[in-house]
């Protein structure tokens, strides 16, 4: 099948499906669940031929408008970079709707649910695909549409409406700025086509601007949910669980940094660096809150913003490789973007490594809380856990599987991503690299503190002590996840012929003295905090590390306040301004301007009006009376 039909047919189907559940099957939940999970399975088949076909840059692009000299254009970019990412989104979000079967088969709005997951999967794809900037945007914003959605899928409940229109609002603040960035690229260089900005830049014609990749940084920062607009992400756990899984795992949370990987040429070293800190100071903060989480959920997505952090930093992180190979130049102004094309790519390829590892096991970890709130009679919390290694033994031991994989236990694919990024880390940047490794300690602390907590020890409540293993749509799509958490480092990356070829070449792979001490580090950080995890923790009903500092612990609960600074800035700055605003503009613009002129020019009317009543007598006298005050007028009588 030609690679332009197979790229059409991987959008078609997921809107295909989403139009039929919207329209038809609303309410037949089974039918439409079916329908759904159906076109998953067809995407997953239409995407491996097409990765594994070997196809790659294939001329796809047809004009949709025209204005003046700029066009607009639909087309697919397919490349080893957009094969990967393919692979991740498919697959990935095969198994989250064959999960979605078993977890949501008693949900009565079944129908709606299965349709937010199309419309979802449609619009991440469409960004993987695109092959330019606008059509980016386009899918970028159907898939915040669609995270609106499906978080607010159970909108009885207020906080599933608060988080969703939360979730919603921040992420407009970032794409703001994403499309300022759009059009001043497009401004500065006269196209916003990837592949048209990338010949640019091998041909040394690209305008280069810190302003452009600091605001398209602005969309990642609201997708990615980094610092300042993270605020988003723990909230977002109101919606169920697989859609937590497919956000934070393989599609939306994910495309942010797609997008920094996509448009490394457009970046410059002060763009760079300010991106590397932000990803690490996200790293760090996030890893922090997880620490005091309770619900199984929160501890999982505070992990997402530190992994995610992880990558912005690896992405950033490339900036600083550059002054290893040679001093930037200032030519007219601009940097020279020679150097930087041999810089940035290693970057690319460590968060693009470190993302492809992280859906397989932060997906697995997700639909593990799912599978474990299912069988605990939909319990999140974990200290009203305990035991649930005897109870759920397939459950327990994927979920191991995914606990050890992002701790980086030796061999699993979440090793080889951490430390190429580690690596990357103390060549380039000693304090980075102490953050990166004092945020790995806080991630085996916190995620073994967890797994204790949900498996060991006796069940210390009724919904832990009757609690069972799921289906076979619950517990297959775990094992299939294990497995990638294990092989994936290898698989995807090196395994299969054809498959990311470039990509896996810009991973950063430490050799020699550098691969002993990175390997090294990376032990003694999963020894160090794995084991005062399981040294702290007991298995009882209260938090350990509360008991034992109730004023520490509640520092880092707080979450060094930053929610409460939002909620004061929302409420007590941001409402009185925008109610000012408003104010302004009703009495202001719409009464006095609009209003106003509009009532002049209407009395105007109505006296004019008047004066038109058909009698041509009456018409002479009012012109008579005209000519002799000109007249008067004119020879200065007044």
């Amino acid at each position: 099948m030609a690679p332009d039909l197979l790229a059409s047919l991987i959008l078609v189907l997921p809107l295909a499906s989403a139009a039929l559940c919207a329209l038809f099957l609303r309410r037949q939940g089974g039918l439409a669940s079916a329908v759904s999970v159906t076109a998953a399975a067809a995407i997953a088949v239409c995407s491996g031929l097409l990765i594994f076909g070997g196809h790659r840059e294939f001329p796809a692009s047809w004009e949709w408008l025209r204005f003046g000299d700029f066009a607009l254009s639909i087309g697919f970019k397919f490349d080893d970079l957009s094969a990967l990412m393919l692979f991740v989104v498919s697959f990935v979000g095969f198994l989250i709707h064959v999960f979605s079967l078993g977890y949501m088969h008693d949900d009565p709005a079944r129908g709606r649910y299965f349709g937010g997951l199309s419309i979802f999967m449609f619009s991440m794809l469409g960004i993987v695909l695109a092959d330019n900037l606008l059509m980016i945007f386009i899918f970028w914003e159907l898939v915040g549409f669609s995270s609106y959605l499906l978080i607010n899928h159970w909108f009885e409940r207020p906080s599933a409406a608060a988080a969703s229109k939360k979730a919603f609002i921040v992420n407009r603040v970032g794409d703001f700025g994403f499309l300022l960035g759009i059009i001043l690229c497009y401004w500065l260089n006269g196209t916003v086509n990837l592949s048209e900005l990338a010949a640019k830049s091998s041909a040394g014609a690209l305008v280069a601007s810190t302003a452009v990749p600091l605001l398209l940084f602005c969309g990642a920062l609201g997708k990615s949910a980094q610092m300042p607009l993270h605020v988003w992400l723990p909230d977002a756990m109101e919606g169920p669980t697989p859609v937590s899984a497919l956000i934070h795992a393989a599609t939306m949370v994910a495309a942010g940094i797609y997008m920094l990987c996509r448009v490394h040429v457009l970046m410059v070293p002060d763009a760079l660096t300010a991106i590397m800190w932000v990803g690490t100071i996200t790293a760090l903060y996030a890893a922090i809150c997880a620490v005091t989480q309770r619900d199984i959920k929160k501890v999982l997505a505070y992990s997402t913003l530190s992994q995610l952090g992880y990558m912005v930093a690896a992405f950033g992180l490339g900036s600083m490789s550059m002054g290893h190979q040679q001093e930037y130049q200032l030519e007219n102004g601009n940097v020279a973007l020679d150097a930087i094309a041999t810089a940035i790519p290693f970057g690319v390829g460590a968060a693009m490594f470190h993302l492809t590892t992280h859906a397989f096991f932060k997906a697995l970890l997700f639909l593990g809380s799912g599978s474990v709130i299912h069988g605990c009679h939909h319990e999140q919390d974990i200290f009203k856990m305990g035991g649930l290694a005897k109870k759920m033994p397939v459950t327990f031991a994927c979920f191991t599987i995914g606990v050890l994989a992002i701790i980086g236990m030796p061999g699993l694919a979440g090793f080889f991503s951490k430390d190429a990024i580690l690596y990357l880390a103390m060549e380039n940047n000693t304090s980075v690299f102490v953050i990166l490794t004092l945020t790995a300690v806080l991630t085996a602390f916190y995620m073994v503190r967890m797994w204790k907590l949900t498996f060991l020890g006796a069940p210390r409540t009724e919904s832990s002590e009757h609690a069972h293993e799921g289906g076979f749509t619950l517990w297959a799509p775990l094992v299939g996840l294990a497995l990638l958490s294990i092989f994936g480092a290898t698989g995807p990356l090196g395994f299969f012929p054809n498959f990311a070829g470039s990509v896996a070449t810009l991973i950063p792979v430490a050799h020699g003295s550098a691969h002993t001490t990175i390997l090294i580090v990376s032990i003694a950080v999963m020894i160090v905090g794995a084991g005062a995890a399981l040294l702290f923790y007991r298995s009882d009903k209260e938090d350990s590390l509360e008991q034992a500092s109730p004023g520490f612990f509640r520092v880092l609960a707080s979450k060094l306040w930053i929610d409460e600074a939002y909620g004061y800035y929302v409420g007590k700055i941001q409402q009185p301004f925008a109610r000012a605003l408003s104010f302004v503009e009703q009495i202001a613009l719409a009464g006095f301007i609009i209003r106003g002129l509009a009532g002049v020019a209407g009395v105007i009317g109505i006296g004019a009006r008047t004066l038109h009543i058909g009698n041509v007598h009456v018409y002479v006298y009012w012109f008579l009376i005209g000519v002799v005050l000109f007249w008067s007028y004119a020879m200065g009588l007044f």
